[in-house]
């Protein structure tokens, strides 16, 4: 069993709308927080259920919990702070939350997460409980180089102050993750977007940062922070452009960031997305060393079903540049990175789950 899958997934699923009223209800007062929770239950254990049902070999609790898939961790650490704001950043004005540094940065033993892990192994079942959270320059780019409020009142000394917190919080995050059963963690990083896209690049620039030495912090933080993991503890990468009601952030290719990234060598994989032009070409995956690259060709944006002999052609074009037993297949993000969730269906949730699975059997076998 080699982690990532042949055929695997990111982490987020469309919430059920008992789920989504039962969650506004509690946001309004109408209902406890223990009322709340039971519906939460209720509904990972169907999912759970399904995934295993549909033939994925890992399952998460869908991030059911969750607002957002990387705040409600960063909000559960010590030294973050939450705040409301209204963003146009994906093209339509919403509601948003932010945070900001505002203390010493460490974790915190009893974080939520420990125990939403928890309750999903104990009903995985046979399967492998995925647990997924944000990667720690997530924290580095929004909580510290571009908040406003961490400029206008920074609580570190040094920027190398900072980082030593940060590589130590994720650290005890992993270990504690790994106390708790987990053996397969995935670290979301969307911040690496910020260092090709030119107009985050600009903004980065704008705050006293040079994005291209980022890209070599960035690595060099992800590393440390990874440097004491168990063995036997697998830990995948996980990367997209944006991913907010069907709506995307940043705009590149992978060129800028490729061959720092993929030398890091303690992920056991990679997942990219590759839904359509804006990825660029396989090429930059020619850096990759003996990890898995997950190819995120099945879009969760749209509810079009791809076409199975256009996937084929493609999963052929990388592997011009990585060896096809190195490589997976699954959708480019989550169904629902914000408890809004995209423009999909369920129905075409899991169609394309079944295409997916259906796609690399048939270029793969069954070995997973």
């Amino acid at each position: 069993m080699t982690i990532p899958f042949r055929w695997d997934q990111v982490g987020s699923f469309l919430r059920p709308q008992e789920l989504k009223e039962a969650r506004e209800a509690y946001k309004q007062g109408k209902i406890t927080k223990e009322a709340l929770t039971a519906v939460e239950d209720k509904a990972i254990i169907a999912l759970i259920e399904k995934q295993k049902e549909v033939g994925l070999k890992a399952v998460t609790d869908g991030e059911f919990r969750r607002r957002w898939w990387h705040l409600d961790f960063i909000a559960g650490l010590n030294g973050i702070t939450v705040y409301d704001f209204e963003t146009t950043a994906f093209g339509i004005t919403t509601e948003a939350q932010g945070t900001y540094v505002s203390g010493k940065l460490s974790f915190n033993e009893n974080h939520p997460f420990l125990d939403h892990f928890r309750f999903t192994k104990a009903h995985a079942g046979d399967a492998v409980a995925k647990q997924t959270i944000p990667g720690p320059n997530m924290i580095f780019l929004d909580s510290l180089i571009l908040s406003k409020q961490y400029n206008e009142n920074p609580v570190y000394e040094t920027k190398a102050a900072f980082i030593e917190d940060l590589i130590a919080t994720y650290r005890a995050a992993i270990q504690g993750f790994y106390d708790a059963g987990c053996r397969y963690l995935q670290l979301d990083d969307t911040s690496w977007g910020g260092l090709f896209d030119d107009r985050f690049r600009g903004l980065i620039a704008d705050n006293g940062y040079d994005p291209d030495e980022l890209i070599q912090e960035f690595g060099e933080i992800t590393e440390a922070v990874l440097a004491d993991k168990p063995e036997d503890l697998a830990v995948t990468f996980h990367f997209c452009k944006g991913n907010f009601q069907s709506k995307w952030l940043y705009d590149g290719s992978y060129d800028k960031i490729a061959e720092r990234l993929l030398a890091i060598k303690q992920f056991d994989g990679f997942f990219l997305e590759f839904d359509d032009e804006r990825s660029g070409s396989f090429e930059p995956l020619q850096h990759i060393q003996n990890q898995r690259i997950v190819l995120g060709l099945v879009t969760t944006k749209t509810p079009e079903l791809e076409d199975k002999e256009v996937l084929k052609a493609r999963i052929k074009e990388a592997a011009q540049y990585v060896p096809l037993n190195q490589l997976c297949l699954s959708p480019q993000c989550g169904f629902s990175s914000t408890h809004e969730g995209n423009k999909v269906s369920e129905e075409d949730q899991w169609k394309k789950f079944a295409l997916i699975i259906e796609t690399a059997k048939e270029v793969w076998g069954d070995t997973v």
